[in-house]
C-alpha cells in the first residue's frame, strides 16, 4: 500500500496541554530585562519599544490570533511570536493565574533586539546568532487567566516495553484516552514534548549532514534522530515515548507518504545528535526500544519510563524488513509522528 503525499505548511511546534478560556481577548505587557507595551508592525511581527500602539490578542483553545484575524505563530527555526495572514495559529499558549502568558506551562519568553533603538522581537528561545537577547515575562494584566497549562516532560530513561502492539486509535477530539497499561496516554490530551530537532542520516550519503528537517525520513537507506530537550523543572512524572500514526483522512495540515509491511525500529542513542550529526558519526546506541509493525490509524507507545530533568534524550526510527514512511511531524488533528507524553 502506498498513500500520496499531501502539501504541508505549518511548524512544529507545540499543542494545547490545556484548553484555556475561549475567544478572550487582551493587550500584553513585557517584564523583565526588557519592559513594555507590545505592538505590532504592519506584517504582524510583535514587538517591545518603538512607540507602537499597544496590539489586542485573542486567545482560543490555545492559540493566540491578533485583533486583525491573523494567526500569531512561532516561526521556524528560530521561534519568533508574530502574527501572519492566513496561518494557524501554534497552540499551546495558555494564561495563568495573575495573567501572566505560558507556553507549554513556560513563563519564559525571550526579547532580542530588532533595531539599534531599544526595539526587541519575542522569542521562546534566544534567536540564533544573537547575543543580547535578554529573559522577559509577558502578562495580560490579569484578563483571559485560565490557571495555566500543566508541564510537558519527558522520559530519563526508556526501558524496552513489554507490548508493542498496537494502542487504541486516536480518539475523536474532546475525549481522553485511558493509559496503555504501565505508560501515558498514546494521545496529546494531557502534557506533552515536541521534538525540538529532527536530522535524517543516510547511508547511501554517510558523511552528508542534513541538520535538522521538518519531515522525517525513514526507509531502507535513510533513519531519523528526533531529540526532546527536558527542562530542569521536569521531574518525578512517569512519561512514555509515543508514535502516532492516523488515517491521512484524518490529517488536517500534516501529510505521509507510506509504503512496505515491515517495521520501525526505535532506539535510543548515547548522547543527543546535533545539526552536524551523520551516518557514519551517530552516537551509540544507549538501548533498544521497540520494533513496530505500523499500520494507519492506530498510536503506539514506544516506551515508558520516569521523566528526568536538564537532560537531551535522542531517539533514532529506523526502518526494518523494506518499511519505508516520510512524514510532517504535527501536533495538529490528528497528530502525526514522535512524541512524549507525561501522567
Amino acid at each position: 500500500m502506498k498513500t500520496v503525499i499531501r502539501a504541508a505548511g505549518l511548524i512544529i511546534g507545540a499543542s494545547a496541554a490545556v484548553v484555556p478560556k475561549d475567544d478572550c481577548c487582551f493587550q500584553l505587557t513585557a517584564s523583565g530585562d526588557a519592559k513594555g507595551t507590545i505592538g505590532q508592525l504592519g506584517d504582524g511581527q510583535n514587538r517591545i519599544g518603538g512607540g507602537y500602539p499597544p496590539a489586542t490578542y485573542c486567545i482560543n483553545n490555545g492559540g493566540i490570533t491578533d485583533k486583525n484575524g491573523r494567526g500569531c505563530i512561532l516561526t521556524p527555526p528560530t521561534t519568533q511570536f508574530q502574527c501572519d495572514v492566513g496561518a494557524t495559529p501554534t497552540y499551546g499558549f495558555s494564561i495563568g493565574m495573575g495573567g501572566q502568558v505560558e507556553y507549554k506551562g513556560s513563563k519564559q519568553f525571550y526579547a532580542c533586539p530588532a533595531t539599534d533603538n531599544g526595539e526587541y522581537n519575542l522569542y521562546t528561545t534566544p534567536a540564533p546568532g544573537q547575543a543580547k537577547c535578554v529573559k522577559v515575562t509577558l502578562s495580560t494584566g490579569g484578563q483571559c487567566t485560565s490557571g495555566g497549562a500543566p508541564k510537558p516532560s519527558v522520559p530519563a530513561e526508556m526501558p524496552k516495553p513489554k507490548n508493542t502492539q498496537p494502542a487504541q486509535p486516536p480518539k475523536p477530539s474532546g475525549t481522553k484516552p485511558s493509559p496503555s497499561e504501565g505508560g501515558c496516554p498514546t494521545a496529546l490530551t494531557g502534557a506533552y514534548q515536541t521534538p525540538h530537532l529532527i536530522v535524517p542520516v543516510s547511508s547511501k550519503q554517510p558523511d552528508t549532514a542534513y541538520g535538522t528537517q521538518y519531515n522525517a525520513t525513514i526507509s531502507p537507506e535513510k533513519c531519523t534522530i528526533f531529540n526532546f530537550d527536558i527542562p530542569s523543572s521536569y521531574s518525578g512524572k512517569k512519561c512514555s515515548a509515543v508514535f502516532l500514526f492516523p488515517e491521512q483522512s484524518q490529517l488536517q495540515t500534516s501529510a505521509y507518504t507510506f509504503s512496505g509491511s515491515g517495521e520501525l525500529v526505535f532506539s535510543e542513542l548515547s548522547k543527543p545528535a546535533d545539526q552536524k550529526t551523520t551516518f557514519n558519526n551517530v552516537p551509540s546506541k544507549k538501548g533498544d526500544l521497540a520494533s513496530i509493525a505500523i499500520k494507519p490509524g492506530n498510536s503506539y507507545t514506544v516506551s515508558s519510563g520516569s521523566c528526568a530533568a536538564g537532560t537531551t534524550q535522542s531517539i533514532e526510527v529506523c526502518s526494518a524488513k523494506g518499511l519505508s514512511l516520510e512524514f510532517f511531524e504535527d501536533y495538529n488533528p490528528s497528530p502525526l509522528g514522535l512524541y512524549i507524553t507525561s501522567c
